[in-house]
């Protein structure tokens, strides 16, 4: 069955199938396939024993502030600085978007 993409978004690709699929455990009339995979068997049975793509990257996130609680970073050049500090950033938007949710859906 071919994909139907729908350019609105930007540069941004998403296969939408329109018709009832029954593979990997998913029934739908419309299916979502967020990218390619070398594995796509696999891939699924990851989301659904491991983790959404959502949680392993808050996890890793989780395990990089650690790390980086613990390194000193005086002595690094001003773009990894400039990194460490956009991810800091970024962590805690996240948090933020995380904790505003919590409030509002209880």
């Amino acid at each position: 069955m071919p994909d139907f993409h729908l350019p609105l978004s930007g540069p941004v690709n998403q296969a939408f199938q329109y018709w009832t699929k029954m593979t990997m455990g998913q029934v739908g009339l419309v299916n979502i396939n967020m990218g390619k995979s070398s594995d796509p068997a696999l891939e699924q049975k990851i989301i659904e024993d491991v983790g959404s793509y959502g949680r392993q990257i808050g996890q890793l996130s989780d395990a990089l502030m650690a790390v980086l609680q613990h390194m000193k970073t005086d002595s690094w050049d001003p773009e990894c600085k400039e990194a460490v500090e956009a991810f800091r950033q970024q962590v805690k938007e996240v948090a933020k978007l995380k904790e505003r949710h919590q409030r509002v859906n209880g």
